[in-house]
């Protein structure tokens, strides 16, 4: 059955940051939302691009070489696979991810808030 999403209202149920949740998927791409605060980890993707888009709060993301962006509500970034990054936020911030099913939390780095694909999917 067809029926809307509401990405605000199902970052309401999240209470732990860094813990995504899979919210929809179109193809072979997932639709996560997100509560972060403070920094994740140094980390990269090799095999997939990741899409990170600020719904509240604004979010930095560090890349390698210094480089960093800061992303404020609405706005969105594609992460190509292969680039080291490292997402923080200040403040409580809310975001989505686009990302395909197989993309691991963290890529190619486990730390104790790296989350399975089955917690993300409430398993």
């Amino acid at each position: 059955m067809i029926s809307p999403v509401d990405l605000l209202a199902a970052l309401d149920t999240i209470t732990e940051h860094w813990s995504p949740r899979v919210v929809g998927r179109v193809n072979d791409q997932y639709v996560k939302v997100a509560k972060v605060l403070g920094e994740l980890v140094w980390h990269k993707h090799d095999d997939e691009d990741e899409l990170f888009l600020v719904l509240r709060g604004r979010l930095r993301i560090q890349f390698g070489g210094g480089r960093e962006i800061v992303l404020q509500e609405g706005q969105f970034c594609v992460v190509p696979r292969g680039t080291m990054h490292n997402p923080i936020a200040d403040e409580e911030c809310s975001i989505a991810l686009i990302e395909t099913v197989t993309t691991q939390h963290t890529g190619d780095v486990k730390i104790s808030r790296t989350r399975s694909i089955a917690e993300q999917l409430g398993r």
